[in-house]
């Protein structure tokens, strides 16, 4: 069973910095990519960071220069180093990944609010 746990949420003014960090269960980690998804109050689900198995990242256009996705396998620990946050920022964050016979995992999410 893959169990993954987002946190690192809270309030933060715009402009501000947070991180998050999503903790995973599982001695494979090292072979799954990880996403970083968020849902704003009233949309859709979208995503938002993608890290390879080999670190390579990737971002959704609105956060780029912003955001920085990493990974410590040693820790099984996925973050996502948000800077620069801004009012649109505000949204549950969630980490994904597809593991183990491509099942999907989803952790429970944390909220993330940028706001002065």
């Amino acid at each position: 069973q893959v169990q993954l746990v987002e946190s690192g949420g809270g309030l933060v003014q715009p402009g501000g910095s947070l991180r998050l960090s999503c903790a995973a269960s599982g001695s494979d980690f090292s072979t799954w990519i990880m996403r970083w998804y968020r849902q704003a109050p009233g949309k859709q689900r979208e995503w938002v960071a993608v890290i390879t198995r080999e670190g390579e990242a990737n971002y959704v256009g609105s956060v780029k220069g912003r955001f920085t996705i990493a990974r410590d396998n040693a820790k099984n620990t996925v973050y996502l180093q948000m800077n620069g946050l801004k009012s649109e920022d505000t949204a549950v964050y969630y980490c994904q990944t597809r593991a183990r016979g491509n099942v999907e995992y989803w952790g429970q999410g944390t909220m993330v609010i940028v706001s002065s």
